[in-house]
């Protein structure tokens, strides 16, 4: 059984997409432990009280430096024992000993065609700002483990999404949620849950699906 610790910063609709897809039963073999936000007032908290599933918010601001509170979330996260650490819309930067610790059981979903739209800077509706600013006529969402990098570790799966003519960057991130993100990340916890996800060279990912 994997389990899973899922760390949110806001509304949660990409965890509710995970909760969804295990009640389901398209998500098989994996339990969600708890969910971590940095923010008190994350609906996605509530979304786990929902499920029962245990709520917790550990933020920056309620230590006197970053370091404090690298080592605090790190023991928080370490003392569930998950098999993998799901950022879903997590607005905070991973310390680097978590990132070590977790090497290849931490994933991340960002909402473009990486490596299109990425990196520092890029998150929430800047992203799609972004993508119509360049006039692209397709986008999409990508799951990836975490590395050092901002978006640069293995790709998992990626889903394109077209984009309209009269989008707007809200309109787009709405669709881009609903025909990208909301199916890749399940679909990627699916895999690895049932070891059809390997990491070769530090660089490539298999899919054996």
């Amino acid at each position: 059984m994997l389990k899973l610790v899922v760390c949110v910063s806001g509304g949660g609709t990409n965890l509710q997409a995970i909760l969804d897809a295990v009640d389901r039963g398209d998500i098989t073999n994996t339990e969600v432990a708890a969910v971590i936000s940095n923010n008190p007032n994350a609906y996605a908290l509530e979304r786990a009280k929902n499920h029962d599933i245990a709520g917790i918010c550990i933020s920056p601001k309620q230590f006197e430096d970053r370091d404090s509170f690298n080592k605090a979330f790190l023991e928080k996260v370490n003392s569930y024992q998950p098999d993998l650490v799901v950022l879903a819309g997590f607005l905070v930067v991973i310390p680097e000993l978590m990132i070590k610790e977790y090497r290849n059981r931490m994933i991340n979903i960002h909402p473009s065609l990486i490596p299109s739209f990425c990196g520092t800077g890029y998150y929430g509706l800047k992203v799609h700002e972004a993508a119509l600013a360049r006039g692209v006529k397709v986008t999409g969402a990508t799951v990836h483990f975490v590395d050092e990098g901002t978006d640069t570790g293995p790709i998992i799966l990626q889903q394109p999404v077209m984009v309209k003519a009269d989008d707007t960057p809200e309109i787009l991130q709405r669709r881009v949620m609903e025909q990208a993100e909301w199916k890749i990340l399940p679909q990627a916890i699916d895999l690895i849950a049932n070891g059809k996800v390997k990491v070769i060279d530090g660089k490539s990912v298999i899919v054996d699906v």
